[in-house]
């Protein structure tokens, strides 16, 4: 039989019961062996849903990362700490998948890359939303070349409501910031890698705390505002080193009729555009006419595997997965993540200082 690859789980929340853990558990070349938590009763739920029956638990994750049979890390914690574990992951010969962002600061992300070149193991991070099959098919209509020269874009992540009120999302020290880092920062994600563009010059942000009564309508019910420390929306300006533009718009809470899902964009190249919001529309000129084009995208055009769907969250998992075992390239670089967290923290800082940051 084929050697399974061992993966231990650092953080045994939402994010790990909603993602991680479910595509992980599909994969027949996975098992799920060792889970982790401050809570120790979360990590042995999560090792009874989804581990072999001998999987370890623990709550300090040191005591995980002494188990030479775990190849692979998933870190599922609170922001603040994703650079500190991964580090210490790489550094005890673990390849790791970090839930985004990256990190809490952009120095820390900086950090992690560090270590993974002086250690030589994998790392990623979790923005699936590439693996979205949109996203696959208007990245290789790109790499043919037929958006031309791409000057300007918007990346949207807009709730109407939708305050998250559990964990430590209300949080700032834990987190680092609310929609901005939360959501906006998929939709920041997949512009620079459909652009494939990775050098900014400028940026110019601001963040509001304005909407009073987000509880009415909020999906999750309310909260104490006295315990919330996060901005309800936050909006960047962005210049890239080679001209274009990009303008990044989150919200948690924001009074507007037509919210967009994280994982939005909007293209503008000089030979024709296209956006990725429900759906992919194509738009161009072509005959002295300007035409849409909505590709149908329910069937084929995605290398899917045996017992995994179509889902971005599986596929994500499969990539990568199967990045550690041959060792091939991992799908999102930690360079990249890098940058669109330095560029989130720029938007931050700008919004606080009320000037432009501006890159070396």
């Amino acid at each position: 039989m084929e050697k399974k690859v061992k993966v231990g789980i650092i953080g045994c929340g939402g994010i790990a019961n909603g993602k991680h853990m479910p595509s992980l558990s599909k994969l027949a070349d996975v098992e799920l062996a060792a889970f982790c938590d401050l809570v120790e009763e979360r990590a042995e739920k999560a090792k009874k849903q989804y581990g072999a029956p001998d999987a370890r638990v623990c709550t300090d994750y040191k005591e995980l990362l002494k188990d030479p049979e775990i190849e692979v890390v998933h870190v599922c914690t609170p922001n603040r700490s994703h650079a500190a574990i991964s580090s210490d992951a790489l550094h005890a010969g673990k390849h790791v998948m970090c839930e985004k962002p990256m990190a809490k600061t952009a120095a820390d992300a900086r950090k992690m890359v560090e270590a993974a070149k002086e250690t030589g193991k994998k790392l990623t991070i979790g923005y699936q939303h590439r693996h979205k099959p949109e996203a696959v098919y208007l990245k290789s209509v790109i790499e043919r070349g037929d958006l031309g020269e791409i000057y300007f874009a918007k990346a949207f992540a807009i709730r109407r409501r939708g305050t998250p009120n559990w964990g430590v999302f209300l949080n700032e020290y834990e987190q680092g910031g609310g929609p901005l880092i939360d959501i906006g920062t998929h939709s920041l994600d997949i512009t620079l890698y459909l652009m494939n563009n990775y050098e900014p010059k400028m940026v110019v942000g601001t963040k509001y705390k304005k909407v009073s009564n987000p509880e009415c309508g909020n999906p999750w019910g309310g909260w104490d505002p006295s315990e919330n420390t996060m901005e309800d929306s936050a909006f960047g300006f962005i210049v890239m080193k080679n001209g274009a533009t990009i303008i990044l718009e989150s919200s948690w809470a924001l009074n507007t009729s037509e919210p967009v899902p994280e994982g939005s964009t909007v293209l503008c190249g000089t030979d024709a555009g296209a956006q990725i919001k429900e759906s992919v529309t194509i738009n161009k000129g072509e005959f002295n006419r300007l035409i849409e084009v909505k590709p149908d995208l329910s069937s084929g055009g995605v290398a899917f595997y045996e017992g995994v769907s179509g889902d971005p969250a599986e596929m994500e998992a499969r990539h990568w997965i199967d990045a550690v075992k041959n060792d091939t390239g991992v799908i999102v670089e930690p360079e990249q993540a890098c940058v669109v967290s330095e560029i989130l923290e720029a938007i931050y800082v700008s919004a606080e200082t009320g000037q432009p940051v501006y890159f070396d």
